[in-house]
């Protein structure tokens, strides 16, 4: 887990939603209702925001080597179909 203050990369809570990556997850055939959708979207700096299915304990005592769960963080699904419909609005690295 480590000191959370040492890390080089830290999610800044006071950016603003900028615009949704992809299509919505009734435009995909995942939901058919807006209430409980997963989604993907861009903040105003840069980052992104996954809204999706808490699979944190689900996952948590099976991961692959190298891969942790901090404290303060969540693992989170969503569907391929949803990831594949915002690869044209995600930018290249």
């Amino acid at each position: 887990m480590g000191d959370i203050m040492s890390r080089p990369w830290e999610a800044d809570h006071g950016a603003g939603f900028h615009r949704r990556l992809g299509k919505t997850a009734a435009e995909v055939g995942d939901s058919r209702t807006t209430q409980d959708c997963p989604e993907l979207w861009e903040l105003d700096n840069g980052d992104i925001a996954v809204i999706g299915r808490d699979a944190t304990d689900a996952y948590s005592d099976r991961l692959p080597p190298g891969v942790s769960i901090g404290s303060d963080e969540r693992l989170v699904i969503i569907s391929g179909r949803l990831l594949a419909a915002a690869k044209p609005d995600i930018r290249d690295a």
